[in-house]
């Protein structure tokens, strides 16, 4: 990604290389002797993730690193109701794969991904081009329009016609294909980055505190009606109701983040890892982590999400234009957040969630989509 003939934002492209260099390490070590069990091979896992993740990832991230940044707003809203075709052939046995009740994988040959995981970026990408093809940026001081409107209630209008009844279709096309499949966590990240783009284009107060008002309800609505999502929440109140049902992961998980002291127990140390935390490859690791490498290695950790943060919000403050700028808040926000969600069930400061660790958490399809946003976030940032 550094060949380009303008100079990129090398901090944030650093703090990506740490932190793939971090994930590839850790799984080496974590999934050695599950590898060894299964496969009869120490590094299977390992080999899989370069593969089908780092180096897809990378081919992918630098091909849309070098994509011409308007010709990716064109093809933005191929990309999406791709993307969603995909999203919708998970419900079709013939190719969809279940696990765990859930209908999320789609199987081509011997390759299994994930749609859901690239919808966050295409979506991320479709919104910011279709706001920049609104022409509009907002009823506040400054405000700019295509085409001049004469009044401020003429602006009203065209903002509610042309912006926020669209895009409420547009959220909820979104969360009917979760509610469906389900996953309602993935739901979460999308629907609270699109919301962020929608409020970073100077859209009225009033219209996103109105969405977030009716989402809430229907989450609520959502988690009462599953009795494993109420669970997860009543399990956050009371993590002591049920310590071997229940309740057992999130305890398990605060043994190991508290038993990893300053330093932690050392590379490979862990007790946890041995069946006691369920998914300590994938959505569980940062619990592993932290056990193993202490209150050190949990602060530079997120301190490379803290660095990537800075950089992303720098690179969209500086964009060129409405495009870049949203793209560049939305990939920035949508990754920081969901890292830190993860990072906080584990640590239960918020209830568990599914979602994996970007960058870290075993698993190719949130790797590859997380590296092609890379890409564009370093495209925009060699242009400002």
């Amino acid at each position: 990604m550094t060949t380009h003939s303008q100079k990129i934002d090398y901090w944030l492209f650093f703090s990506v290389i740490a932190l793939i260099f971090l994930g590839q390490l850790f799984l080496s070590i974590l999934s050695a002797s599950l590898s060894l069990t299964k496969f009869g091979n120490t590094y299977y896992f390992l080999f899989h993730q370069l593969i089908y993740g780092v180096l897809f990832g990378l081919v992918l991230g630098f091909a849309f690193f070098k994509m011409p940044l308007r010709f990716l707003q064109k093809i933005a809203p191929i990309l999406f109701f791709s993307n969603l075709a995909f999203l919708i052939l998970v419900f079709f046995p013939q190719i969809g794969a279940r696990f765990g009740g859930a209908a999320r994988w789609l199987g081509l040959g011997n390759i299994i991904f994930q749609p859901s995981e690239f919808l966050k970026i295409t979506s991320i990408i479709y919104l910011a081009s279709w706001l920049q093809s609104r022409g509009y940026s907002g009823l506040q001081k400054g405000g700019v329009f295509k085409k001049p409107l004469a009044s401020h209630r003429k602006k009203e209008k065209y903002a509610l016609k042309q912006v926020f009844f669209p895009f409420l279709f547009f959220l909820g096309v979104i969360s009917i294909i979760f509610i469906f499949q389900p996953d309602i966590s993935t739901l979460a990240i999308i629907f609270s980055t699109l919301l962020v783009m929608y409020f970073g284009a100077r859209t009225p107060l009033w219209q996103n505190a109105l969405i977030v008002l009716v989402a809430s309800i229907i989450f609520l609505i959502l988690i009462i009606l599953a009795p494993y999502r109420f669970s997860r929440i009543t399990t956050f109140l009371n993590p002591e109701s049920d310590p071997l049902g229940i309740s057992f992961q999130m305890k398990q998980s605060s043994i190991a983040i508290g038993s990893g002291g300053i330093l932690g127990r050392g590379l490979g140390m862990s007790s946890q890892k041995f069946g006691f935390i369920p998914q300590s490859m994938s959505d569980s690791i940062f619990a592993i982590f932290a056990e193993e490498t202490g209150f050190i290695g949990s602060f530079v950790l997120i301190s490379l999400f803290l660095l990537f943060l800075w950089r992303g919000l720098r690179i969209a403050k500086l964009a060129e234009d409405k495009f870049c700028y949203l793209a560049a808040l939305g990939i920035t926000f949508w990754i920081v957040f969901q890292g830190f969600i993860n990072i906080s069930s584990m640590a239960g400061l918020f209830p568990l969630i599914g979602i994996p660790l970007p960058f870290i958490s075993y698993g190719g399809s949130h790797l590859v989509a997380e590296l092609i946003g890379v890409g564009i976030l370093l495209n925009i940032s060699s242009k400002v």
